[in-house]
């Protein structure tokens, strides 16, 4: 048996084996595309009415942040919409929306969207197991993956022409109408998805790959490097070190960080800050996202001095993680493509069409040559 026959047989028994759940995957993936803009639009907004008055001072929302959350890690999210809500997050999926002006908590309008798309979440990465089984559920999903990943390397090798004659390339790189029957529009379709749809699908395979394998996801450590990133922008001053030793009876106030922040980059669309857990806590840190939120490049991070309210630093959140940290962030929002933005959330949503049309081919061609010809052998 040659190379090739080898590789076809090989490509063809874990396209079967995987089929089904990278269809469920594909499936999944594309509902999952525009999450994160869906859930923006359907969360709650300010009416005129409620808009009406001052706005309260981000010490005040502070106040009444540790009075209804406690002593959790507390940070208040700033949208420049002037309409949304401002975001009290305590920790992993505890968010409470507040009123700046009245302080009031609001209802969040984006529970079934939300609820939604973690049923969808919970399918595409554990099957829908809970409990103990996610793990079971897991390991599926990542071994069909890593299977996908098998089936595309050997998909291009197979597509690969052996002789570079553009009558026998444009017949697998262009759709065909008119075509003979079903099982050749099926030929015809798994080929055309295959080829132009490769280079995204590789984005989101691989990078699913490192998110769902340790080894892989030390593999980038290792290739990356494991070294602290250089803080750059000026550096906290000892005295500011020290200031938790000798904090004076006032601090400046979190209202005036908040203007400098707004300040400091016109473009900003949110801007997190962290609250000092005490008001003895030396350093406040605020941080700016002109992106998304998942597009790390767009971040900085800024940290003031809660004696005096001044500006210590101004660096980009990416320079504060190692080399390997920012690989392994950059994968993760890769798989969805937000790390691109719109446009590449769109390429990985259309990728994740097109792994559907190749999953359901290849396996209706599969049948038809495995299935089929058995039934015909038994019927006569």
């Amino acid at each position: 048996m040659s190379f090739r026959r080898i590789i076809f047989w090989s490509h063809l028994g874990v396209g079967v084996t995987a089929g089904l759940i990278i269809v469920l995957l594909s499936i999944t993936g594309v509902l999952l595309t525009y999450e994160r803009q869906i859930l923006g639009m359907s969360e709650a907004r300010l009416s005129p009415a409620a808009m009406s008055g001052d706005q309260m001072t981000a010490d005040e929302l502070a106040l009444m942040a540790g009075e209804m959350a406690g002593q959790a890690r507390l940070s208040l999210v700033y949208h420049r919409d002037p309409a949304r809500p401002v975001e009290l997050n305590a920790g992993r999926g505890r968010t409470t929306l507040i009123n700046p002006y009245s302080g009031e908590t609001i209802e969040s309008a984006a529970g079934p969207t939300r609820d939604f798309f973690r049923a969808v979440t919970s399918l595409h990465r554990y099957l829908a197991m809970s409990g103990e089984s996610r793990a079971t559920g897991k390991a599926i999903t990542g071994a069909a993956n890593l299977a996908f990943l098998f089936i595309l390397i050997s998909g291009f090798y197979l597509w690969w022409p052996r002789a570079w004659r553009w009558s026998f390339v444009k017949l697998n790189l262009f759709f065909r109408d008119n075509l003979p029957s079903a099982k050749a529009r099926d030929y015809n379709w798994h080929h055309v998805f295959g080829i132009w749809a490769l280079v995204p699908l590789l984005a989101v395979v691989i990078s699913g790959v490192v998110i769902s394998y340790p080894w892989a996801a030390s593999l980038v450590e290792r290739a990356y490097g494991d070294g602290p990133a250089a803080l750059a922008g000026p550096a906290v001053s000892g005295d500011a070190d020290a200031a938790g030793q000798a904090m004076p009876e006032t601090v400046a106030n979190l209202q005036g960080m908040l203007d400098a922040a707004r300040a400091v980059d016109a473009n900003w669309r949110t801007i997190a800050i962290a609250l000092p857990a005490t008001p003895q806590t030396p350093l406040v840190e605020l941080t700016i996202d002109t992106g998304n939120g998942a597009q790390y490049d767009r971040k900085r991070l800024l940290t003031f001095d809660h004696r005096d309210g001044s500006l210590l630093t101004d660096v980009m959140t990416a320079q504060t993680q190692t080399p390997a940290r920012r690989a392994r962030i950059y994968l993760r929002f890769l798989h969805t493509g937000e790390v691109y933005g719109w446009w590449g959330q769109t390429l990985a949503g259309l990728g994740s069409l097109a792994a559907l049309f190749l999953a359901w081919t290849g396996l209706a061609l599969a049948w038809r040559r495995l299935v089929l010809p058995a039934w015909r052998r038994r019927s006569q």
